[in-house]
């Protein structure tokens, strides 16, 4: 059974996890994900939505399976797994309800937007466990929100509100879980007509000042600014600006 599902809506690659009953992760998930996520880029998605067609966005790991695989995975290929995720070429929405716990509020930090029902229940309980957040979580949070806040969640392992989040920065936006479809395709949508390379070179830069700071991410302007100026996107959108003002230029992703 495919437990990862992909189809191609317009310029939006849309990513289903449906792993019964909860998501929960294994090495086969996470996979499965990557490689929908690259298929999205191959077929030339400009945004990739991620969802779940189960109850929960995704009620965490399955300890057994994924825990062993990470006690004997080398720091490279966790890596390798993370920037697979995080760092893929084209802006990521994750439309998350139910509980995304540990290894699925993982995912969801993994993207760069975070649009949440305002029934979901979000946490990091590792800790009840006598583990740490395995997939990043930690200093997830501390780019979103501060080490206070990720302290906080890590530490004392509680569930939150999808409001809270919203609040401490963490997630974008709060809607009904009735329209939290609709609300996460318009962001994938709007995301998808604009100008995908300049698009990029926003996230470049602003992943690589949360990694290594802003003189780190200055270092790197302007090789990214130069692959922006080569577009034809780039030349659309001043011509026309000069024509009929701001926001009035059609984008098509070159």
């Amino acid at each position: 059974m495919d437990f990862v599902l992909y189809d191609k809506q317009g310029d939006v690659g849309v990513v289903t996890m449906a792993k019964p009953p909860h998501n929960l992760i294994d090495d086969a998930l996470l996979e499965g994900i990557g490689s929908a996520y690259a298929r999205a880029v191959d077929e030339g998605c400009r945004a990739i939505l991620l969802r779940s067609s189960m109850r929960h966005f995704c009620a965490g790991a399955d300890v057994a399976a994924f825990t062993d695989g990470l006690k004997s995975r080398s720091q490279q290929g966790l890596l390798e797994t993370l920037a697979s995720l995080e760092d893929v070429a084209i802006p990521t929405v994750a439309a998350v309800h139910g509980a995304a716990l540990g290894g699925g509020f993982e995912l969801a930090l993994m993207c760069d937007f975070i649009i949440a029902a305002d029934n979901a229940s979000i946490g990091m309980p590792e800790s009840s466990l006598g583990l740490l957040p395995l997939l990043g979580g930690v200093q997830r949070v501390v780019q979103r929100a501060g080490p206070a806040r990720a302290k906080e969640m890590a530490m004392l392992g509680r569930r939150h509100d999808a409001h809270a989040l919203e609040r401490w920065g963490i997630v974008n936006l709060v809607t009904s879980e009735d329209e939290l479809p609709s609300a996460s395709m318009s962001w994938a949508n709007q995301l998808a007509a604009g100008a995908t390379v300049a698009l990029k070179g926003i996230k470049t830069l602003a992943n690589l000042s949360s990694r290594i700071g802003v003189k780190g991410a200055d270092l790197s302007q302007t090789a990214v600014s130069e692959e922006m100026w080569a577009t034809a996107d780039c030349k659309r959108g001043l011509e026309a600006f000069m024509a009929t003002g701001p926001g009035s230029a059609v984008f098509e992703g070159r």
